[in-house]
C-alpha cells in the first residue's frame, strides 16, 4: 500500500511540471495577437536533435488525452511541416480550441494537485501506522522476554502464559 502511493506521488509529481509547462504553452499562444508575426523558435525533437519553426498565430491546439501534453503544428524554415510533441504516452489526441485547452489543463492541474496532497496524506498516515504497530510489536516481544525470563527463574514450563498477565498494548 505504501509503495503504491509513493508511486503515484511520484507519477504526479513528475506529471504536474508537465501540465504547467503545457498550460504556459497555450496561455502564451492565446496571448499572442491575430496580426502578430509568426515566431521563430527552436523545438526539440528528441534529447540531442533542434529544429527551427516559425509558428504562426493559431487557434487550436492538440492535447494527449490522459497526458495533456501539447502537439504544435508549424511550418520550419525550410518550408516543412513539422510537429511538436511534448509526449506520446497516451493513444488518442484531440483538438481543442485555445480557451478550452486552457480550462482543461488548468482543471486537470489543479485535479493533479490535489491527488498529490491527498497521497502525501495517505502516506503521512501509513507512515504513522506502521511506526505504531512496530511499537507495539516491539512491546509485545518485550513482554514476552520478561515473562520468559521470570518463567525461567522460577522454573515453570515457558509454555504456559497467564492471559491476566498479557500485555494490553
Amino acid at each position: 500500500m505504501e509503495v503504491n502511493n509513493q508511486r503515484r506521488a511520484s507519477g504526479l509529481r513528475d506529471k504536474i511540471p508537465d501540465i504547467e509547462k503545457t498550460l504556459e504553452t497555450v496561455q502564451f499562444l492565446k496571448r499572442r495577437k491575430p496580426d502578430s508575426e509568426p515566431l521563430e523558435t527552436t523545438f526539440e525533437l528528441n534529447d540531442t536533435l533542434y529544429a527551427k519553426a516559425e509558428v504562426p498565430r493559431t487557434e487550436e491546439v492538440y492535447l494527449w488525452l490522459g497526458v495533456c501534453y501539447a502537439l504544435i503544428k508549424f511550418r520550419s524554415t525550410t518550408g516543412h511541416m513539422l510537429t511538436k510533441i511534448y509526449s506520446t504516452k497516451a493513444n488518442v489526441m484531440l483538438s481543442y480550441p485555445i480557451p478550452e485547452a486552457q480550462s482543461l489543463l488548468e482543471s486537470r492541474l489543479e485535479t493533479a494537485q490535489t491527488s498529490l496532497a491527498n497521497c502525501e496524506e495517505d502516506l503521512d498516515f501509513l507512515r504513522e501506522q506502521i511506526t505504531t504497530m512496530e511499537v507495539a510489536t516491539a512491546r509485545v516481544y518485550n513482554w514476552d522476554v520478561v515473562q520468559r525470563r521470570k518463567e525461567n527463574a522460577e522454573g515453570k514450563d515457558s509454555k504456559e502464559i497467564d492471559p491476566e498477565k498479557a500485555p494490553n498494548g
